[in-house]
């Protein structure tokens, strides 16, 4: 094996004269230089590798964020989208569900097997028992959320629908008197005008000029329009619901068989045909085939017509 190299350092003080001599081997000496010299470098080098790996991290989580970002992004627009709608559904009902209290007020009157063909079943409230405890993440918020509004929707669907039927029997509910007059002879018994026998009389008479408008009294589809014996001219319009009106001792038709009308349309008009002692109108309110006053529907003792 080959000796290292040795080296001797003098160190001579010119003042006493002194001389220190320092024997070094070269190895030693290049291995701590080397030592010295590469720690830095490999310091450096380990914190450059690390804060590589730590900006690739970030990069990772930076597009980790960026996609949950846009997926919530999207979560809150469907929800916004949701919420917007049911608060313009909402505001349809609020709309639909307003009546005029005297028309609620009649509706309340009618029979109770009639209000029935208008009323929907028990609807389940689902929506409510979606709401768990113990969310533990902003996915599992968002899905709750949404299943919350699904459930609304199809709870406001119901009740859209429930509106919609109550509405629509408002509309079928014989409420304005038929013609401009005055009342000669209400519903029940009474002589009988032509022969003075006992008669039960099964509408009301209104007395009024021949040729006055008789005017439909609630929404509905003509179903005769022709002479009916005692009636003379008749015109009876079905409403749906069970409930039907009859106009008789008609002057003239203004509607015929078939024909869509609105409350408040004219249909006929006053006369004295058919067994009658002058010129009025006999008006019948029927429910499900059997006699109504029709007093008791009407929005005012003191109007005709619900303009």
């Amino acid at each position: 094996m080959k000796a290292s190299k040795r080296y001797t350092v003098v160190l001579a003080d010119r003042t006493t004269g002194v001389v220190r001599r320092f024997t070094i081997s070269v190895k030693p000496v290049v291995a701590v230089a080397a030592t010295v010299i590469a720690l830095p470098i490999l310091i450096g080098t380990g914190a450059a590798l690390k804060a590589r790996f730590d900006v690739r991290t970030l990069y990772s989580s930076h597009a980790t964020l960026e996609l949950e970002n846009a997926n919530y992004r999207a979560a809150t627009e469907q929800l916004a989208g949701q919420i917007m709608a049911l608060q313009a559904a909402m505001s349809e009902l609020d709309a639909k569900a307003a009546l005029d209290p005297s028309l609620q007020n009649s509706m309340d009157r009618l029979p109770a097997v009639v209000k029935g063909r208008a009323m929907g079943g028990p609807t389940a409230n689902t929506a409510l028992s979606l709401i768990t405890p113990g969310l533990s993440s902003p996915e599992g918020t968002f899905g709750l959320l949404k299943d919350l509004l699904a459930g609304l929707e199809d709870r406001l669907q119901s009740v859209r629908s429930d509106v919609d039927k109550r509405n629509q029997l408002a509309a079928a509910t014989p409420s304005i008197w038929p013609t401009h007059g005055w009342l000669s002879s209400s519903i029940g018994n009474r002589p009988d005008p032509l022969t003075g026998e006992r008669d039960f009389h099964p509408g009301l008479d209104i007395s009024a000029d021949r040729g006055a408008p008789v005017y439909a009294t609630a929404d509905g589809t003509v179903t005769g329009a022709a002479a009916a014996g005692n009636y003379g001219n008749l015109v009876i319009v079905d409403h749906g619901f069970g409930l039907e009106t009859r106009y008789g001792h008609l002057s003239a038709f203004k509607v015929k068989q078939g024909q869509t009308v609105k409350r408040g349309d004219l249909i006929g008009l006053v006369g004295s045909t058919g067994r009658t002692t002058g010129a009025h109108l006999h008006y019948e309110v029927r429910a499900n085939g059997r006699i109504l006053n029709p007093l008791q529907l009407l929005l005012s003792p003191r109007r005709a017509r619900g303009d």
